[in-house]
């Protein structure tokens, strides 16, 4: 397998002389035209010094000498010794001359940091790459050729950086006929039919893109779990891409299915406390591990949305982690288990839930699934094994436009948690629609949890700086297929970049994330930068303004969640239907979470309580969500509840066409293939954005019974026109395993 790993080494950039169809992500690595950033990184650079140890210091070698060739348009001498303008790779022990310089100086780089430094070697100025892993080494490649791409000095260096996370992780929700549970850039990119046999290019292109990032693990199978993949022909295959994704540092991980010993091993119960389970789990952990040594672990869902789970025993969430963490252990493995739950108590209420109910409070069932995820998991709080994540969406609900911190995230100091993102736009316009997420990301990060005072943010529970946990996760679940661009729209590869890069450093702002992903994948142009720079800061606030603004949530068309649809009154179980959020009536709008209501608000902290526990003062951003609000209720613009719900619709929409215009103007910076794509999704998305202000004021409007203020222009279409749309064939909503 190592005369397996050079080969694909060597193969690794048949993608740099591919046409701009967006393949080459952010690494492209095309020649620079500005003449004095040229001058600068060819009067640094003339040759690279790297003892080839590993596959993974081969990899980061070919990586920077193929790089630089193509972006300097030089040759870049292969030298034993590091002369003049040398760039040095290594570790102090693949490298004399790092071993002697870094003596010197006292960075704690751990298994993954990275430094890069300008010094002084027998008099010769050189470029140093250095870590204490070749990873590390890697990683430092990686964040050196980000300097060269996006114009910056490299005349004196003095860069340390180390992950603030140390399990940065990508979960697929990947079904093993291929198909992608709300997936929006074709099938999936696992062949499994292929698989071991064939190693597509694709995915030695998909590690390298994300050891770029910094993200280290990748989840291949769908939390919905097929027990199929836990057999000896797939777990062959699971080896076969673990082997390609080794050297470039990503470990592999697996979802398992609960009840799997019924399923594929002959028994008669998955009990997590029967001794029969745990021996038939311990076994296969045996078997996965002597084809993969560095296994990751398990990803489960558990006694939710219909998976097998320990309560199916009578047991807790804490007996069923823990028995995966036991037979874990020895092989160093780690269970991530989701705290994504729904409470059986929320019963199925069809007398309240039919055509044309009001879904008022007084309607649906008294429990509030925005309390039950931290209703099962809180007191389960210290009883869970060291190496058990639980794994915490960012958000109460499920990855909507907006949505408040989780209640969890800080309320179980003795337990590790994992923050998860939604990369893929479920919520977001799916594959249409531009919508950067970073801005979404900071705003949970950097909430205040003010569980141990001011500054408890959610960064610090996840790092675990705050808690002190012994081992940290984040995950993003992806927004990857087969489509040649990976990702569907060109800007959903900004949110994959987004979150590896937040992952590595929650620190980093939205901007400069932003400005990094543009200048790498399209150009250095200030002009360009500056422009489309606004567009990316702007559209996620204009897709809340346009689907959910002022904390409305979950009012998209059900099963498929494509498109607006707050009239929904007749899904399968209470929490299925837009009314049971909104609780649109003659009265007003919104879901009371305060005492007087859910009381979803006691599981947050006082300070946070007190934040958002009057309509008065709350963050108009979330009063929705906690409030049941009176139409005719002054905000904080002076105008009512309806005219403020009525600007917001109008204030989406009209963002959508000035980000066209702005796009439009901007023909001459970009391939006619990428600028043609772009400008053909952003018409969708203002046609998109238009269907979800009308369909959702006119909606509100039978309630309210105000009309639309006169400035702006009227529906076309009436309320019964957009409830008789149907979308059967709707993409990503593929379940089959």
């Amino acid at each position: 397998m190592k005369r397996s790993f050079l080969f694909f080494a060597l193969l690794m950039f048949s993608g740099v002389c591919r046409a701009e169809d967006g393949y080459r992500l952010w690494l492209r690595y095309n020649k620079i035209e500005n003449a004095a950033m040229l001058h600068q990184y060819r009067s640094n650079i003339s040759g690279i010094a790297a003892h080839e140890a590993s596959a993974t210091l081969m990899i980061a070698k070919k990586e920077l000498q193929s790089a630089l060739e193509h972006l300097l348009d030089a040759k870049i001498a292969d030298q034993q010794e590091a002369g003049d303008k040398t760039v040095v790779l290594g570790t102090p022990q693949t490298s004399p001359v790092i071993n002697r310089l870094l003596r010197s100086v006292n960075f704690n780089l751990g298994k993954e940091g990275y430094a890069i430094l300008t010094k002084k070697n027998d008099g010769k100025k050189i470029t140093m790459i250095a870590a204490n892993t070749d990873i590390g080494v890697l990683y430092g490649t990686f964040a050196f050729l980000r300097l060269i791409q996006t114009f910056q000095s490299i005349d004196e260096l003095s860069i340390v950086s180390v992950p603030k996370i140390q399990h940065r992780v990508l979960n697929h929700w990947d079904n093993l006929n291929r198909s992608v549970e709300r997936g929006y850039a074709g099938i999936s990119i696992w062949n499994w039919h292929t698989l071991p046999g064939y190693i597509d290019q694709r995915y030695i292109d998909y590690a390298r893109a994300n050891a770029s990032i910094g993200i280290n693990g990748t989840v291949l199978t769908n939390v919905n779990a097929n027990s199929l993949v836990l057999t000896r022909p797939y777990l062959e295959k699971v080896k076969a891409l673990a082997d390609v994704f080794r050297p470039y540092g990503i470990q592999v991980y697996l979802t398992a299915k609960f009840n799997a010993p019924v399923e594929i091993g002959g028994l008669k119960t998955a009990d997590p406390l029967n001794a029969e389970v745990k021996n038939w789990w311990a076994k296969k952990c045996d078997d996965i591990y002597e084809l993969i040594p560095d296994f990751g672990g398990f990803l489960i869902k558990a006694n939710s949305e219909g998976q097998p789970g320990p309560q199916g025993y009578g047991r807790t969430h804490a007996d069923g982690a823990n028995m995966f963490a036991d037979v874990l252990a020895p092989h160093g493995g780690m269970v991530m288990w989701r705290a994504f739950v729904y409470d059986a108590r929320v019963q199925k209420e069809e007398e309240h839930f039919s055509e044309g109910a009001t879904g008022h409070s007084s309607d649906i069932a008294a429990e509030d699934r925005f309390k039950q995820a931290y209703d099962e998991f809180k007191p389960l709080d210290g009883k869970f094994r060291k190496n058990v994540l639980v794994q915490v969406k960012n958000g109460p609900i499920d990855f909507q436009p907006r949505e408040p911190f989780s209640p969890l995230l800080g309320a179980m100091p003795q337990t590790n948690l994992a923050l998860e993102f939604q990369l893929t736009q479920e919520y977001l316009g799916q594959g249409t629609h531009l919508v950067y997420e970073a801005p979404l990301f900071k705003e949970c990060l950097n909430a205040d949890t003010y569980i141990r005072g001011e500054g408890s943010t959610v960064a610090k529970v996840i790092d675990g700086s705050l808690q002190r946990s012994t081992i940290t996760a984040i995950a993003g679940v992806a927004n990857i297929g087969n489509d040649i661009n990976w990702t569907a729209h060109p800007f959903g590869q900004a949110n994959w970049y987004a979150f590896g890069r937040l992952a590595w450093n929650h620190d980093l702002s939205s901007e400069e994330i932003a400005e990094e992903w543009l200048k790498q994948t399209f150009t250095n142009d200030g002009q360009f930068v500056a422009k489309v720079k606004d567009i990316m800061m702007g559209s996620r606030e204009a897709a809340v303004n346009y689907m959910t603004p002022l904390g409305l949530h979950h009012i998209m068309g059900t099963g498929h969640h494509y498109g607006p649809a707050p009239w929904v009154a007749n899904a399968g179980r209470a929490d299925w239907n837009p009314v049971y959020y909104h609780k649109a009536d003659q009265t007003g709008l919104g879901f009371d979470r305060t005492a007087t209501g859910s009381n979803a608000l006691a599981q947050y902290a006082p300070r946070v309580q007190q934040q958002w526990g009057n309509r008065n003062t709350c963050d108009e951003k979330f009063i929705l969500w906690f409030h049941h609000v009176p139409w005719n209720f002054r905000m904080k613009s002076g105008k009512t509840l309806w005219g403020e719900l009525c600007d917001k619709y109008y204030a989406g929409a009209a963002a959508v066409r000035w980000m066209e215009q702005q796009w439009d103007g901007l023909r001459k910076y970009v391939d006619r293939q990428r600028f043609e794509q772009v400008r053909m999704l952003l018409k969708i998305q203002e046609k998109e954005a238009v269907w979800w202000r009308n369909a959702c004021l006119l909606y509100f409007q039978t309630f309210s019974k105000q009309p639309i203020p006169g400035q702006n222009e009227p529906p076309r279409e009436s309320l019964d026109d957009y409830k008789r749309l149907r979308f059967p064939l709707a993409p990503g909503i593929n379940n089959v395993n």
